[in-house]
Order: structure tokens, then C-alpha cells, then sequence
């Protein structure tokens, strides 16, 4: 009945019809192999480790899509116009793109204030989306301890800086699978990795919707 009053729209136009409408779909850049097997950055041939890693608190990350066209206008309209219904679409992709051992999913967990500002935190979202098709349990293990200035404008050294103690972790052991809508220098997944190693988790993979990537991507990261 909802999707009778609110009738899907396009990821990255926001024209009602298809999930990803005609004209948006050849735009999409998808993250295929070969790929780098610890960060799952799209290169042209297999790599252990890149340029391009996170930092060494995450020791792995993946992601279906590359942060560009429709997919960075959904994820934009996912964290700036509400639209939390699209959670689902993506949380489909990230669970068909995972492919690492965890045994509980998390989330990045949003400040207060900008949760309050926006009604709802992605990442949570997300991750509630996609543990149950995963077949994991999903808890909130991470809480900001202070609030942090937007890390869009800034490089990786500020971001580490800007985000250094900046999570708390409820202690649990084992590999935890942390959650968020972009991976981009890495810094807030390693601040919240760093955070979760001191309170005993072994290991932190991540899993994100989109991946941000500093040089041009192969021929092959394309809608297949």
C-alpha cells in the first residue's frame, strides 16, 4: 500500500518508476574484480594491499558501489532528504558484495545533534537492512563521546586528528563488522576500529554502500 502512495523512485534522479531509472542506470560505477584484497578498491589487476587502504586499525573493507553519479545523489538523498526507504536497495548490494567472516554488525553512530537534525541515523539504517540478510545479529556497540566538525574538506591527516578519541566501545571479542554509507580516507571507520580494539574486539571489517576513490577508476567498475 505504500508503494501505491509513495511510489519508488530513482536512486540518483529521483524520478518515480524503477530503482534506477533508464538514463541513470549506465552512469553507475560498481566495484568489480580485480580488486585489492584487503580495502576491495577496483584496480586492474589483483592487489594484496593499495595506496589506497584504510588505515591499519581496519583490516578489511568492502563495498558494492564507487562514491560517484546516482549512487553518491542516493546516498546524499539517504543522509540530507530522508529518503530511508532507499536503505533497503542498498543494503542489498552490500550483503551480495560481502564476502569476509564477522560476527556481529555495528554502525558508525551519528552525533546527536545532526541525528536530531535529520530524524534518523544512515548508518543505523543501513545496518539494520542488512543483517538479516547477512544472517548476523546487529547491535549498537559504538557511541560518539564528542561531537566532531564535517570531515568533507579536510585531508586524511586533519580527519585522524579531528576524529582521535572520538568513539567508545562496549567491549566484545571477535571480528565486528562495522556499518557506514561512504568509505572515504578511512579515518572514521579507524577512529571507531580503534575504539573497539581497546575494548577487545579482534578485528574490525568494513562494509559501506560506497567507496570514494582518489584516482580514475578501471574500465571495468561499471554497471555489468
Amino acid at each position: 500500500m505504500l508503494d501505491l502512495v509513495f511510489p519508488s523512485r530513482c536512486l540518483g534522479c529521483g524520478r518515480a518508476g524503477r530503482v534506477l531509472c533508464a538514463a541513470c542506470e549506465p552512469s553507475v560505477a560498481v566495484v568489480s574484480g580485480p580488486i585489492c584484497a584487503r580495502c576491495g578498491r577496483p584496480w586492474e589487476e589483483p592487489v594484496a594491499t593499495c595506496a589506497e587502504c584504510p588505515p591499519r586499525e581496519v583490516d578489511a573493507a568492502r563495498a558494492p558501489f564507487l562514491y560517484a553519479g546516482p549512487i553518491a545523489a542516493a546516498i546524499k538523498g539517504l543522509k540530507f532528504r530522508g529518503w530511508s526507504r532507499l536503505a533497503r536497495h542498498l543494503a542489498g548490494a552490500m550483503a551480495e558484495v560481502w564476502d569476509l567472516e564477522a560476527d556481529i554488525v555495528t554502525w558508525v553512530p551519528l552525533a546527536r545533534r545532526r541525528q536530531a537534525q535529520r530524524g534518523f541515523d544512515q548508518a543505523q539504517v543501513l545496518a539494520r537492512a542488512l543483517a538479516p540478510r547477512i544472517g548476523l545479529p546487529v547491535r549498537p556497540l559504538l557511541r560518539r563521546v564528542r561531537d566532531t566538525p564535517q570531515q568533507a574538506k579536510q585531508g586524511p591527516a586533519e580527519r585522524r586528528r579531528a576524529l582521535s578519541g572520538a568513539f567508545a566501545a562496549r567491549r566484545h571479542g571477535g571480528t565486528v563488522l562495522l556499518v557506514d554509507d561512504v568509505l572515504t580516507t578511512g579515518a572514521t571507520a579507524a577512529a571507531c576500529a580503534r575504539a573497539s580494539k581497546e575494548a577487545g574486539t579482534d578485528r574490525v571489517v568494513v562494509l559501506t554502500a560506497a567507496r570514494a576513490i582518489r584516482s580514475p577508476a578501471p574500465t571495468h567498475a561499471r554497471l555489468p
